[in-house]
């Protein structure tokens, strides 16, 4: 029995000796782990990409939101899922946003974007799918705060343009990010065949919910002309602004061999009207009065 006695002694761990504190790590659902030492930070996803368990039927109010390039505050989930469409040469397939993806891709793609994760080599239409899909699964769909009786009214471009001036700043913004998107695919629509109509044809159906299936589909019809005029017009936009960048740099010498070639080119402009007066004069027909003539006079 003492036997006994001592081993389970010398088996008992005693207290902690030498403890030094390294660091003290607490997790945040938005900002992840806060003080992680930084050897463990590339293994672990710095914010999550929403409160909740997932990115898809959530609203955006729990979601993590970052801004692009035209100042639209959106999820960071859409931006991931923009950016690899793109580097993945999605804006020139064709079909992209009609043809649908595999839906065994789907569901895994779906659990790694949970993580806030975009698995690498994923097929374009899945990545597009999932952009309609996020929309479409929305708690309220981003048009439904609109009074769907004054959208049903819209006729022309400016009627649209005015009615969806009275979103809120979040649905505004997912409009505005949704528009340029399919700005950006018609940009390439002699590669992959998605013209205003077809995108706005494809999209309608994930911007709003109503109960009534006949007169959601009355509605969506609607959806369609608004998201159709709203492209043309953001893409009319950019072309005027395409056309008034000033092609010179701003550095003093390229500014004043700008200013020479322009010189130039406004001498070039007045020996060409000097000549075509003169091929006038020479072809016009004679009646017998010198005009010149009579004006040297009166002078």
């Amino acid at each position: 029995m003492a036997d006994q006695a001592n081993n389970q002694q010398a088996m008992d761990i005693g207290p902690p000796t030498n403890i030094c504190h390294v660091a003290h790590v607490t997790y945040d659902r938005f900002d992840g782990f806060l003080g992680l030492p930084s050897e463990f930070e590339p293994d672990v996803p710095k914010k999550a990409p929403s409160a909740s368990a997932t990115v898809f039927g959530v609203s955006t109010e729990s979601m993590q939101l970052s801004y692009d390039s035209r100042g639209n505050c959106v999820p960071i989930i859409l931006s991931l899922l923009q950016r690899r469409l793109y580097d993945q040469g999605g804006l020139k397939v064709e079909g992209i946003f009609r043809i649908t993806g595999d839906n065994s891709e789907e569901e895994f793609v779906r659990e790694e974007l949970n993580k806030g994760v975009v698995p690498e080599g994923i097929d374009v239409h899945c990545l597009s799918g999932l952009i309609k899909a996020w929309f479409r699964e929305l708690p309220r769909g981003i048009l439904d705060s609109l009074p769907s009786e004054q959208v049903m009214q819209c006729e022309s471009e400016e009627d649209f343009v005015k009615v969806v001036r009275l979103l809120p700043q979040a649905e505004a913004s997912l409009l505005n990010w949704a528009v340029n998107l399919m700005a950006d695919i018609v940009e390439h629509e002699d590669v992959n065949k998605m013209t205003t109509r077809n995108l706005a044809l494809v999209f309608a159906p994930n911007m709003s919910k109503m109960a009534d299936p006949l007169t959601a589909l009355m509605y969506a019809v609607q959806v369609m002309h608004l998201l159709k005029n709203l492209t043309e017009k953001t893409l009319r936009e950019r072309k005027v602004a395409s056309s008034q960048i000033v092609p010179c740099d701003d550095s003093e010498a390229d500014v004043e061999e700008c200013n020479q070639e322009e010189e130039e080119k406004g001498v070039d402009d007045v020996n060409k009207e000097e000549e075509i007066i003169k091929v006038e004069d020479e072809v016009k027909p004679s009646n017998g009065l010198d005009f010149d003539k009579e004006k040297r006079e009166k002078t």
